[in-house]
């Protein structure tokens, strides 16, 4: 196995740092002893994702416009652990709680993964939830405008496959929770 090792942070320096992005400017040296003095990293809060599933066998999904893509999309319900959310399971009953209405006492966790470690710092933290029931409205801020889907769980990987569902996290989750449900 190659001898792989991790750069050196020479010197940091956030160069932006707002409500809802943060840029940090790293300084590193490679193993090779070259020194890059530009290499900028977003400092991203860790996430959450649940593929929830009722016990009619329905997928609660979310549809709702994303600026950046400049598109409208449909994805699992989840957000950032907020500041002071210690649990990343608990982030994800509140997200998908004010998201969908809906919440679950069968919440399991699956995987954290790290969506690009080029250059974002967090980590997606995915749940399956079993048995989800509607137990409120939703709880939107002012900025969310959000359509709740209900979708056979027999029709997701076609949704995936035909591109309706395009979102890597989202289309991840889908099919890491379609294996584990033997669907």
């Amino acid at each position: 196995m190659k001898d792989i090792k991790p750069w050196k942070i020479v010197k940091s320096e956030l160069v932006f740092n707002e409500k809802w992005y943060t840029l940090r400017r790293d300084e590193v040296e490679l193993p090779n002893g070259m020194v890059l003095d530009d290499y900028y990293v977003s400092v991203r809060p860790n996430v959450v994702l649940t593929f929830p599933v009722t016990e009619e066998n329905e997928v609660i999904f979310v549809r709702q416009y994303k600026h950046a893509a400049g598109d409208i999309f449909i994805e699992l319900p989840g957000g950032v652990i907020d500041e002071g959310e210690d649990e990343p399971l608990e982030a994800a009953k509140r997200e998908m709680l004010e998201e969908t209405g809906y919440t679950s006492d069968d919440v399991e966790f699956l995987l954290d993964v790290i969506d690009n470690p080029t250059k974002d710092t967090n980590k997606i933290y995915y749940y399956l939830a079993r048995n989800v029931r509607k137990v409120a409205e939703q709880d939107l801020d002012e900025t969310e405008n959000i359509e709740v889907l209900k979708v056979p769980l027999k029709e997701v990987e076609g949704m995936i496959m035909s591109g309706k569902i395009h979102v890597s996290g989202t289309v991840a989750l889908c099919m890491l929770a379609l294996k584990k449900l033997g669907a």
